[in-house]
């Protein structure tokens, strides 16, 4: 499974990468308006950190202004991938990226059919959001357990991110169900390294180690 940081935070990028486990950055405009910095300034720096795919979000909402977005963007770096919504004109948007050979991820996904649709229409990543289902008291990895199902009955070739997470058990699930992409929060990255019997027993090692004499 590979792990993604979703971010647009520059340090946190260097942080994850120098933990040695940094396969790609997904962004979307929310997170590049907290940097207070101009987007192509955060896309560039972003690009130039990171060697895997970085996924950055169209603005527009009909096809065409969604198609136009995704030629620039992928001319900032050949590492983009085009984040385009679930919605019938995304949906144009992705069949037509695909035919031209740009990386896409289809994202805001909350349905098994949703998802099955952004594979059909030529998504190379589909992102179902698994955090925000289970704010209205819905399962979300169950979502991507039917997503991965659907993928993998009918052998398609769309790679799935399991998007929104908020904590360590919704990474522990997805490696469990196979997905192919978690993307997290750098809080997450964080917490999953850690755990209070490793700080325990760290602490009676160094403890122990203070003891040990000198000479």
């Amino acid at each position: 499974m590979d792990f993604f940081i979703d971010t647009a935070h520059i340090e946190e990028i260097r942080e994850a990468k120098a933990m040695g486990i940094l396969d790609g950055v997904t962004t979307n405009p929310s997170l590049i308006a907290k940097t207070g910095k101009p987007f192509r300034t955060v896309i560039e720096e972003i690009c130039g950190e990171v060697d895997g795919p970085v996924s950055v979000e169209v603005v527009s909402t009909e096809t065409r202004g969604m198609v136009k977005e995704a030629k620039e963007l992928v001319r900032i770096s050949e590492n983009i991938v085009v984040k385009i919504p679930i919605t019938p004109d995304g949906l144009k948007a992705l069949k037509a990226l695909s035919q031209e050979g740009i990386q896409t991820n289809c994202t805001l996904i909350f349905s098994p059919i949703q998802a099955l649709l952004a594979a059909k229409a030529g998504a190379t990543y589909a992102s179902p959001f698994v955090g925000r289902l289970d704010d209205i008291s819905q399962d979300g990895m169950a979502l991507v357990e039917q997503v991965l199902q659907i993928y993998d009955q009918y052998e398609m070739e769309t790679r799935v991110i399991v998007a929104s997470v908020r904590n360590p058990t919704h990474v522990l699930r997805a490696a469990l169900m196979g997905a192919d992409v978690v993307t997290v929060p750098f809080q997450v990255l964080r917490q999953l390294a850690q755990h209070p019997l490793t700080d325990i027993g760290l602490k009676k090692f160094l403890d122990d180690w203070a003891k040990v004499p000198s000479s």
